[in-house]
C-alpha cells in the first residue's frame, strides 16, 4: 500500500511539473504568427515613392565657357562646367505651355503673333530664327492655360547663342489676366528692384543651352508671367522657349 501511495504521488508530482512547463513551450510557437504585422511599414516607402526625375529634351550647346574679360557680379551664379542634376517631380507631368489652347501674350505690342509662336514650337536651338526681341526696358511675357494648373517646374531659355547674364528675370503666377488678384512670385532676381515687383533674394545666371530650371512647388494658377530686363549683352529683351510643366489643378 505504501508502494502504490508513493508512486501516485510521483505521477501527480509529474503532471504538475509537465503542466508548469507547457506554456513556456508554447511560447516560441506563437511568435511566428506575430511577425507579418510587424512587416507592414515595409510597404509606405512605396506608396510615397512617386517623385520621378524631369526628362528635358535639350538642344546643343552654343558655347563653352566664358570670355576672360567677362566681369562677374557677386550676385552672379559661377558658370558649372557639369551636367545639372535633375529635379525630381511628381510622375505624369506635362508641358502645359506646349497646349495649343495656351494663349501667349507679351507687353510689347509690336511683336506679332507668329513671332509669340517660337515660345512654345519646341524649337530651342541657339539661332536667330529660333529667338523673338521684346524691346527695352521691363517686358514681359504671359501664359494663359485656361483653367487653373498645378504647376511644379518651369524652364525659360532666352538667347544662349553667346555667354550672356539676363537682369531682373521674374517670374510670378496670378489668378487674372491683369496679374492683380494672387499674385506670386516664382522666382526673381531683381536685388535692387529696378524693375519695380520687390526685391528679388535669385542669383542671377549665365544663359545656357540647358535654360534656367526653376522649381514652382506645386503653385496653383492659371496664368503666368516671365519678366526680363536686357542683359549684359543687349538691352533687348530675348526669348527662345518657355515650357512649363504641371497638370489640372484639383
Amino acid at each position: 500500500m505504501t508502494l502504490s501511495l508513493l508512486s501516485g504521488l510521483a505521477v501527480a508530482i509529474l503532471n504538475l511539473l509537465c503542466a508548469s512547463c507547457s506554456p513556456a513551450a508554447d511560447a516560441p510557437k506563437d511568435q511566428p504568427a506575430a511577425q507579418p504585422a510587424a512587416a507592414a511599414p515595409t510597404d509606405q516607402p512605396a506608396a510615397a515613392g512617386d517623385l520621378v526625375p524631369l526628362a528635358l529634351k535639350l538642344p546643343a550647346p552654343a558655347f563653352k565657357g566664358t570670355p576672360k574679360d567677362f566681369k562677374l557680379d557677386p550676385n552672379v551664379e559661377p558658370l558649372s562646367d557639369k551636367p545639372r542634376a535633375p529635379m525630381m517631380v511628381p510622375s505624369g507631368l506635362k508641358n502645359i505651355a506646349a497646349d495649343p489652347k495656351v494663349k501667349i501674350t507679351c507687353s510689347d505690342k509690336n511683336v506679332p503673333a507668329d513671332n509669340l509662336a517660337k515660345l512654345n514650337d519646341g524649337d530651342k536651338d541657339a539661332s536667330d530664327q529660333s529667338i523673338i526681341f521684346l524691346r527695352k526696358g521691363t517686358q514681359w511675357v504671359q501664359m494663359d492655360f485656361g483653367s487653373p494648373q498645378e504647376i511644379f517646374a518651369l524652364v525659360i531659355w532666352h538667347a544662349h547663342n553667346m555667354a550672356k547674364v539676363y537682369h531682373d528675370v521674374i517670374v510670378q503666377v496670378a489668378d487674372d489676366a491683369d496679374f492683380i488678384e494672387n499674385v506670386r512670385p516664382i522666382f526673381n532676381n531683381d536685388s535692387d528692384n529696378t524693375s519695380g515687383l520687390g526685391v528679388g533674394t535669385d542669383r542671377e545666371y549665365f544663359e545656357t543651352y540647358e535654360g534656367k530650371l526653376i522649381n514652382a512647388k506645386g503653385v496653383k494658377a492659371r496664368y503666368i508671367r516671365f519678366y526680363s530686363k536686357g542683359s549684359t549683352e543687349s538691352a533687348l529683351n530675348e526669348y527662345t522657349e518657355l515650357e512649363v510643366y504641371g497638370r489640372p489643378a484639383k
